[in-house]
């Protein structure tokens, strides 16, 4: 799937990546979890990677095997280090009623594994991986 950087596409991704997770056999809770961490991971694009640029684009694969079921997001706008974002004191940050800021938080504790991955020409993938339990042969 390919979008342009705007946030009123998203819609579009949260049902292909909805059904792309039903269909895998994740239970309902997983599917909403894993588009919840997508549409975080896209938002975090289309607002600090292409700074609301609405004319740029967003790639978007499924990719699975036996119980691995892995989004790949690809885009060419800044760089962002993963790293470089603390995990927040909850409590505090409830106190502050702060808004925002919760992106890669609510990723890492949707998914399994998050990676980062900067390739030439200034291409940027992240990978969301879930496992899905019932299908890991033991």
């Amino acid at each position: 799937m390919k979008i342009h950087s705007q946030t009123e596409k998203l819609e579009f991704v949260r049902t292909f990546i909805s059904e792309a997770a039903q269909q895998f056999g994740f239970d309902e809770d997983s599917v909403q979890n894993i588009v919840l961490a997508v549409d975080e991971a896209c938002t975090n694009i289309i607002k600090h990677s292409y700074e609301y640029a609405s004319n740029k684009d967003i790639d978007i694969r499924i990719m699975t095997d036996d119980h691995r079921f892995e989004i790949i997001i690809t885009h060419q706008g800044k760089p962002f280090d993963p790293k470089s974002v603390e995990i927040p004191d909850m409590p505090a940050y409830l106190a502050s009623y702060r808004k925002g800021g919760l992106g890669m938080y609510i990723m890492r504790a949707m998914m399994d594994e998050i990676e980062y991955k900067k390739l030439p020409n200034n291409i940027t993938e992240v990978h969301l991986i879930k496992y899905l339990r019932n299908k890991i042969s033991r």
